[in-house]
């Protein structure tokens, strides 16, 4: 059985240099990626994601918050 995903993790911002929090979205249903997401202090929205190349490069290509992942 796979490990679960990380509810969050932690990287610094591009902008800043701070630490920012991602966290696990409720996008995707599948095991195919496991979108992340959040915002840094200095408004800056910081984005990951872990799983299936093709899946994480159109997530992270997206950058609008409406991207979804379909079968």
């Amino acid at each position: 059985m796979p490990a679960k995903p990380a509810r969050f993790l932690t990287f610094k911002c591009r902008s800043c240099e701070k630490p920012v929090q991602v966290f696990l979205q409720k996008v995707s249903a599948c095991s195919h990626i496991q979108p992340y997401q959040g915002i840094c202090k200095c408004g800056e929205v910081r984005r990951h994601a872990t799983g299936e190349k093709n899946a994480v490069e159109s997530y992270l290509a997206a950058g609008d918050g409406n991207w979804s992942h379909h079968h």
